[in-house]
């Protein structure tokens, strides 16, 4: 996990998630519509797993 993903994820978490697939950036983003810090933690925790 960069330090760049990570400031990436909390100024605008989907593109942070972008390279992640579909699924992750519609998540992430729908999360991010309800409420910033939804986004950024579902963003932290898709960038933080190894897969």
């Amino acid at each position: 996990m960069s330090i760049w993903r990570v400031i990436l994820s909390i100024i605008f978490p989907p593109l942070a998630v972008l390279d992640k697939g579909c699924g992750s950036v519609v998540i992430v983003f729908i999360l991010t519509l309800c409420g910033w810090i939804p986004g950024v933690i579902a963003a932290l925790i898709i960038i933080n797993n190894p897969k």
